[in-house]
């Protein structure tokens, strides 16, 4: 009888405990490289945020460009820890996967951020974009990136929908040596010519730009480029 009992009650507390045990189970995740990238757009979002002012939009970027910065950031020559630390063992190729899969994405870019600044410092920064300083030997950002700052495939990215304080930061890190690309460093060298209140003028004036309808990069740019470019050689 006691033996019967004991059955009973083993029975029994199999019985409550298979839901419990079904409801542990793990998903059964989608084996795609939309499920296998979560971990960048938990800060890339597709749409932007409110507090991801230092976090560029990936989505639509040319794709040598995305696979060189993964690179650059696997190898040291840009520093973001938590960047270095996801790409630190990917290989060549799946960087390359990764690329390519955000450069298809084209998503309407976000509204241009709001204008605070002087007329003067908005000038300046149009004119840097625009134009350029020939007496400083800095090139027009349009001479690299594109008449529309769309970007140029497949290696030169757009600089519209990307927040200011990002672009602010990415042209302080070249300036103070801390940001590099493969030589010819061409970033670096215009940078270094640039005061920062010039990086502060041109970060300013390219976040208020409203983007074309097409936010495609461009197929093609006059070459050669104002400044040899190890990362877009001609």
């Amino acid at each position: 009888m006691a033996s019967a009992v004991r059955l009973a009650a083993l029975a029994l507390a199999c019985a409550l405990g298979a839901p419990h045990a079904q409801a542990q189970r793990p998903a059964v995740l989608p084996d795609t490289m939309a499920q296998r990238v979560l971990a960048c757009t938990a800060c890339h979002a597709p749409k932007p945020k409110g507090d991801d002012a230092f976090f560029p939009r990936i989505a639509g970027k040319p794709a040598d460009y995305l696979y060189n910065q993964l690179v650059n950031f696997r190898e040291g020559r840009r520093q973001y820890p938590l960047m270095s630390y996801m790409v630190q063992h990917l290989s060549d190729d799946y960087l390359r996967e990764i690329a390519l899969h955000f450069s298809q994405q084209h998503i309407a870019p976000p509204a241009p951020q709001h204008a605070d600044s002087a007329p003067a410092v908005f000038e300046r920064g149009r004119v840097l974009a625009t134009r350029g300083d020939a007496a400083l030997k800095v090139p027009a950002c349009i001479a690299c990136h594109g008449e529309k700052l769309t970007g140029v495939a497949p290696a030169i990215p757009g600089l519209l929908g990307l927040p200011r304080d990002y672009v602010n930061a990415q042209l302080g890190a070249w300036r103070n040596k801390t940001r590099r690309a493969h030589a010819p460093d061409c970033m670096a060298d215009i940078a270094a010519r640039m005061s920062a209140a010039d990086i502060d003028a041109v970060s300013r004036w390219l976040a208020v730009q409203t983007p074309p309808a097409d936010t495609h990069p461009a197929t093609a740019i006059a070459r050669p480029l104002p400044s040899a470019c190890g990362s877009s050689p001609d």
